[in-house]
């Protein structure tokens, strides 16, 4: 995060970057980039302490015992089930770090209450009475089994590491004991997004329902989104932030036991992933909570009114109303336009893109005189002809982009107009009878 960015007033400001505005009216070349990146603070049974740990969708239903330490079906994982609907990858950080379970040959790789269902068997070899099988198990999955004559051979695995200097003895079954979760602190959030602010994600969730948590990631996307240029939205539940860059989840869940914020993994998952020419407008929640959804017409009138997005009942099906940010302040700079999160889709891609774009290929690289700034409106129009195509924007006139010389020699300042295409919402039809 050396480079500025993020928006100005005036030409004034001292790190070099890209400096985009967005008014009324990451890849290094001029190609979109993808979509379908994530990130969310965890409070897990198992896991890596301390870090920004990556899961792609592809690797979930393989890696998830090693990774989060429960089977892919497990209950456990209902909430990141719902989020690898749609998403591509996951920054995940786990936010409780505790005590690690153990026993007399084998110390849990990982803190949590998850480590105690690890046991470890030692027995005879069957065809060597001088070695042992070593085999470590997690319930009654068995997950690694080693032969050895002596505890300073076992090699660790990915869930305990071996203690060299134990007297190997055979024993049917030796549990591992002492794990705990640790408790979750406002620190461990901040830290979260302390860490998270050197990734490049779509989409942040935000599963807390405690009122300063949300507080706090609505102030981290402002700063990173007006302060730093960085584009991307947050999906919190219950918070009037009144701002673009955040989507307030109105719906709680009915599961007994669950976080009634739980349908953030969804819909943080769906945000992710939606593709730029795309809204979520009706989208069917195919995920495994039960949704609140018990409003009246009227209810749903004032959520939309109020910058909630919400979902409702469609027959048996449950959906999303309106694909909708909490903004509701409208000015002539920031008219209702604002309020989609399609149109915040295609205007952050188109900031993602060519800050990068900008500051990969042209930032000291390129001279700021005619040839170097017609290359630059050059990359600008092939890429604002790739959104076209795609039909996120529309109408685009390559004689309106202006690429000119700025205040000083080193700036550079561009006139990008742009119409982003919305999804159809409304139909109003006269019937005319004969």
């Amino acid at each position: 995060m050396g480079l500025g960015g993020g928006t100005f007033l005036v030409q004034n400001k001292v790190l070099p970057g890209a400096y985009i505005n967005f008014v009324s009216a990451a890849r290094a070349s001029a190609n979109l980039s993808d979509r379908g990146y994530a990130a969310l603070a965890l409070e897990l049974d198992w896991g890596i302490d301390g870090e920004i740990f990556t899961v792609e969708n592809a690797d979930f239903q393989t890696d998830s015992l090693k990774v989060f330490g429960y089977d892919f079906t497990s209950p456990k994982l209902k909430g990141l089930r719902d989020l690898f609907l749609n998403a591509k990858t996951l920054y995940a950080y786990r936010l409780n770090s505790g005590v690690k379970a153990e026993n007399e040959y084998a110390t849990a790789k990982c803190s949590g209450i998850r480590g105690n269902d690890l046991k470890i068997i030692v027995s005879a070899n069957v065809d060597d009475s001088a070695k042992f099988d070593v085999t470590t198990l997690l319930e009654a999955v068995i997950l690694d089994t080693q032969t050895v004559t002596a505890a300073t051979e076992l090699l660790d695995n990915d869930f305990v590491v071996f203690k060299k200097a134990a007297t190997l003895e055979a024993t049917a079954g030796m549990p591992l004991a002492g794990g705990t979760n640790g408790t979750v602190t406002g620190t461990a959030y901040q830290t979260f997004l302390d860490k998270v602010e050197a990734y490049s994600f779509n989409t942040l969730g935000c599963l807390s329902t405690e009122e300063t948590v949300k507080s706090l990631f609505v102030a981290f996307t402002k700063r990173l989104r007006d302060e730093m240029g960085v584009k991307f939205q947050t999906v919190i539940y219950n918070k009037s932030a009144d701002y673009e860059g955040v989507i307030n989840l109105k719906n709680a869940v009915l599961d007994v036991g669950a976080n009634a914020a739980s349908l953030v993994y969804w819909l943080t998952g769906a945000s992710a992933g939606c593709a730029v020419n795309k809204s979520n407008q009706n989208k069917l929640y195919d995920g495994e909570f039960e949704v609140f959804t018990d409003y009246k017409q009227s209810q749903l009138s004032t959520a939309i009114k109020s910058g909630e997005l919400v979902f409702h009942k469609v027959g048996e099906d449950v959906r999303v109303l309106d694909d909708i940010n909490s903004f509701t302040s409208v000015t002539v700079d920031k008219n209702e336009d604002f309020q989609s999160n399609q149109v915040i889709r295609v205007l952050d891609q188109i900031g993602n893109d060519i800050a990068v774009l900008f500051n990969t290929r042209y930032l000291g690289k390129v001279q700021n005189n005619d040839a170097g700034r017609i290359a630059f409106w050059n990359d600008l129009v092939t890429y604002n002809k790739q959104m076209e195509q795609i039909q996120a924007i529309e109408n685009f006139d390559s004689d309106e982009l202006k690429v000119e010389k700025g205040n000083d020699k080193k700036s550079v300042t561009v006139i990008n107009p742009v119409t982003p295409v919305a999804a159809m919402a409304k139909l109003y039809m006269t019937v005319f009878v004969r």
